[in-house]
């Protein structure tokens, strides 16, 4: 079970770029702790956010254009926003790693898998290269790749996506993360790979007590491994609870209709599986964002209140939704925060 101890803080995480002459805002005030040994999911659709959150823990944000114009992360503590770039260096791969969405274009095409492993190793442990390729070898095996000691020696192109993925999963883990990032870790593999992948995650994370993000547009795999989860809508937090919360009873519309969204296998009593209802519209252009809610254009239940940005509203503990529904159109109705 997920300890109380939080490893990872986020507060007031805000990410601007610049583009075209006009400071345009990517990520606005995101907060979340992530606890000793937990899972929290971070769903949204494509250009919610999620990934620019990630690379911004990691100060990946690609600059220019991008910048993190205000907020911490805090990693037992120690602000990550404000070290230097050398103790940032120890850091990434070190004590919070990434397991990046493309695997292909993530591991370098013209070096072994094992020395792009064995780099990360030496980087960071005081081994020497033959300790080192001995240690990869061992975390070839640990991610449940076959014939290790062959496989060591072969290129990207030679592995299928499913193995390259692991070999991404054993770069993440080659010095025992506290926090482990993973991007889509599944994304482009057919469903019997995805299952494998998320029961390694889950068995790693058994053995070493090591806390997980995992980004994804699919409420499947959250629903598969996550304990909370954190919604996200154009740049902003809009609901956030543990799994069995979001799930049966999510509060904000648009994760009612990420669920409603979700294929299921039962057809009805004729054997005609119904279509599945979709979000109208799509995901706001950050270049011409609207005042107000960031949902409101496509959401069946806007209200004139609306056009105010609503305020984050505690429901219970870790408990929290961005949404005038759940204060009242008058901002009344309970705790906000």
């Amino acid at each position: 079970m997920p300890g109380d101890d939080i490893v990872l803080s986020v507060q007031d995480l805000t990410v601007d770029f610049d583009v075209r002459g006009k400071s345009v805002n990517i990520l606005s005030s995101v907060n979340f702790d992530v606890r000793s040994g937990e899972t929290l999911g971070i769903i949204g659709e494509s250009g919610c956010g999620k990934s620019m959150t990630a690379l911004a823990l990691l100060q990946m944000v690609p600059s220019p254009p991008g910048r993190i114009s205000a907020g911490k992360v805090l990693l037992n503590g120690e602000d990550l926003l404000h070290v230097s770039k050398k103790r940032l260096n120890t850091i990434r791969g070190k004590e919070i790693s990434m397991i990046f969405q493309e695997p292909m274009t993530s591991l370098n095409p013209v070096y072994s898998v094992g020395d792009q492993i064995i780099e990360t190793i030496r980087r960071h442990q005081p081994l020497n290269k033959s300790d080192a390729r001995d240690r990869a070898i061992e975390l070839l095996q640990t991610v449940q790749i076959p014939a290790a000691e062959r496989r060591i020696d072969e290129y990207p192109h030679q592995l299928s996506g499913g193995m390259r993925q692991r070999v991404m999963i054993a770069m993440a883990l080659a010095c025992d993360p506290k926090v482990l990032i993973a991007d889509e870790p599944t994304t482009a593999l057919d469903v019997t790979v995805q299952a494998q992948i998320f029961d390694l995650l889950k068995e790693i994370q058994a053995k070493s007590g090591t806390s997980i993000i995992l980004i994804t547009h699919d409420f499947g795999a959250i629903a598969e491994m996550a304990d909370r989860v954190l919604v996200m809508y154009a740049g902003h937090k809009i609901e956030e609870g543990t799994l069995n919360e979001i799930r049966n009873n999510a509060a904000h519309p648009y994760t009612q209709g990420l669920l409603r969204s979700m294929p299921e296998l039962k057809a009805d009593q004729s054997g005609f599986r119904q279509p599945l209802p979709e979000i109208p519209g799509s995901v706001p252009d950050l270049l011409n964002r609207q005042p107000g809610c960031p949902f409101g254009p496509r959401c069946a239940h806007a209200m004139p209140q609306c056009h105010k940005m609503p305020p984050y509203h505690t429901l219970a503990q870790d408990r929290i939704v961005k949404c005038w529904m759940a204060t009242g159109s008058d901002g009344a109705g309970g705790s906000s925060t």
